[in-house]
């Protein structure tokens, strides 16, 4: 099956009990046996729910794995992955990487004698540099948090020794666009929170593995940490990722018209998005990735506080925390997603106090381009420039044959 059928129907057979079409919320938190050991297959819902199996299953199709585990938070998922480490072990992470998981190996993880360094995942000699005799795990962003860089994923893999675990968070691009576990990665990891749910009104995360080992030990450590997804909010996140597909082509649709926007204005500075020929990884990412998502960062030209005014100006654009809802967020990642990170560190990756996170939605793409123009052309004399580089009608939405078509109809199938 292609992937949008995958989407609406894996782990989605009718209730057999009462045949209801949609997988029931069974708001129970225990199963009454018939005897000691004799039940139906559940006992606990902290081990297993049915609503959490049929999400479990889904997410595994689409991501072409054997198995998946959900969990409570995109962070509750990392916490148990790292689990699967010992103290003393070593892990070379992603240096341009989400805010919250910075914070979990630097003050939680090091406390517990889990080693990390900090690299650039794009320059594969400094990923080799940073191994050690210790290091047994690989972490990936890709496109990475805020400042999209691509990693190759399945050179990261191939440096691999055995013993050795490369995870890779796909959050950014969903498996709509990208495969990492047919890249060579062991685990993917998802802020479920993001694209999948899709609409910004639930918490939670997954891993998915074909390593049975790995699996097994994830579902040892969800019982044991209890970091479980809820089954009202499975039901939630298995109700938007139906409609992933369809809602990742309009993502990726809006992103490429506002990306182009703002790389004809003079007071941008920098326009960061994958799906730009400007990209430094322009060529990977067509090569890696089915599309390029809809993320965006930009760098203004003018003082920080241009930027907060514009991030205040946006009347469609959600002055927010978050990404991947179907409504567009515009985030300040230095005081906000990434404020975390120390400054010194912040300065060092490039998120600078004039950087914006943009999260392209999937309204009207010229209502996006309008809203943007109108809080950049308010603040345009903070930029210290005087003109922009738009040509007449710049700005509308591109050229449909500009935007290249989706490769993901008619993918494989699982």
């Amino acid at each position: 099956m292609d992937f949008a059928t995958r989407a609406i129907h894996a782990g989605q057979d009718a209730d057999p009990a009462t045949g209801a079409t949609i997988v029931p919320i069974y708001a129970t938190s225990t199963y009454t046996q018939a005897a000691v050991g004799e039940h139906k297959g559940f006992d606990y819902s902290r081990v297993a729910n049915p609503t959490r199996n049929a999400l479990e299953t889904q997410l595994a199709a689409l991501e072409e794995a054997r198995h998946c585990v959900a969990f409570a938070s995109g962070l509750g998922a990392e916490n148990a992955i790292t689990g699967l480490l010992n103290g003393g072990d070593h892990v070379v992470v992603s240096d341009d990487t989400y805010g919250g998981t910075y914070r979990l190996f630097t003050r939680v993880l090091e406390r517990f004698g889990l080693a990390s360094t900090f690299v650039d995942m794009t320059d594969l000699a400094a990923v080799r540099a940073a191994v050690r005799p210790n290091t047994k795990m690989f972490w990936i962003e890709t496109p990475t948090n805020p400042m999209l860089r691509i990693v190759d994923i399945a050179a990261v893999a191939a440096l691999k020794t055995a013993g050795q675990l490369v995870v890779v968070d796909n959050t950014f691009c969903t498996p709509y666009f990208q495969s990492p576990l047919a890249l060579g990665a062991d685990v993917v990891i998802h802020s479920a929170t993001k694209y999948i749910g899709g609409h910004s009104d639930v918490i939670g995360g997954a891993a998915m593995t074909n390593d049975d080992a790995i699996a097994e030990n994830l579902r040892f450590l969800l019982k044991t940490l209890g970091a479980n997804l809820s089954p009202f909010d499975a039901f939630l996140i298995s109700r938007g990722a139906k409609t992933l597909a369809v809602r990742m082509r309009e993502h990726e649709h809006n992103a490429l018209a506002v990306a182009h926007f703002l790389d004809e204005r003079d007071d941008v500075a920098q326009v960061l998005y994958p799906g730009l020929a400007s990209h430094p990884q322009h060529d990977l990412a067509r090569k890696q990735m089915r599309g390029f998502s809809g993320i965006i960062s930009v760098t203004l030209r003018g003082p920080e506080s241009r930027a907060l005014e514009v991030a205040k100006r946006t009347k469609l654009f959600s002055l927010a925390e978050s990404l991947g809802g179907v409504e567009s967020l515009i985030n300040h990642p230095a005081r906000m997603t990434h404020g975390s990170i120390p400054r010194e560190e912040r300065d060092r990756r490039g998120i600078t106090d004039g950087l914006l996170r943009l999260s392209v939605g999937i309204e009207s793409a010229r209502d996006l381009v309008g809203d943007l123009r109108q809080a950049l052309d308010a603040t345009l004399a903070l930029a210290g420039v005087s003109a922009r580089r738009e040509a007449d009608g710049a700005g509308d939405p591109p050229n449909p044959d500009r935007i290249p078509a989706t490769q993901n109809e008619g993918a494989p199938t699982s």
